[in-house]
């Protein structure tokens, strides 16, 4: 079956209008414009996040359907994924949010509008691992993207998490992909390939 909806998911304080999900908007755009294309402004809890992605897709078809994920959003497209079985690429995905965020409890701000604040509570720690614990085995279509050279994340732990996965390992780049544009033709004949 043909793609029919994509999902992209953006990471912790990120919004949908970072740099990888406008590019990825405008190729979509320019490539499938018949494809339904949601990117949504995730909520600062896991569980609201959650609720929002499955509601949202809840009508979507399983068989037609990608989900992209960046770092914490590639957390959630991995969730959301092992749930309805739907092609996956996640880009630098958090593997263990619960602990990574652990030390983010408090007020945040967004990387695109450093205005907008936010605050991270400790549940949102307790919501991170129940999701966690909900997440079982990647679907059988999976691409990760994961840099070496992530400052953020440890790559070795996303290479073990997604060993079953379609790797593409890039040495020299950063967490946010700052060189997103040299994967994106990889990103997209993936979704093609159904």
């Amino acid at each position: 079956m043909a793609l029919t909806h994509l999902l992209y998911l953006h990471g912790f304080r990120s919004s949908p209008q970072s740099t990888k999900a406008r590019r990825m908007a405008a190729e979509v755009q320019a490539r499938w414009p018949q494809l339904h294309w949601w990117c949504p402004q995730l909520p600062p809890s896991p569980e609201a996040a959650a609720g929002l992605i499955w509601e949202g897709t809840r009508d979507w078809p399983c068989q037609g359907m990608a989900v992209i994920g960046s770092s914490l959003g590639g957390f959630y497209a991995t969730w959301l994924a092992a749930q309805r079985g739907c092609t996956l690429v996640v880009l630098n995905p958090a593997v263990a949010p619960a602990r990574d965020l652990a030390r983010h409890i408090g007020e945040q701000s967004t990387w695109q509008q450093p205005d907008e604040r936010f605050f991270f509570e400790p549940r949102f720690v307790d919501e991170l691992r129940a999701l966690q614990a909900a997440t079982g085995a990647l679907p059988e279509r999976c691409l990760a993207v994961i840099a070496q050279d992530d400052e953020v994340l440890d790559w070795r732990e996303m290479q073990a998490r997604y060993a079953q996965a379609h790797l593409r390992i890039v040495q020299g780049s950063d967490h946010a992909l700052s060189d997103f544009e040299l994967h994106l033709p990889a990103i997209l004949d993936f979704l093609a390939e159904r």
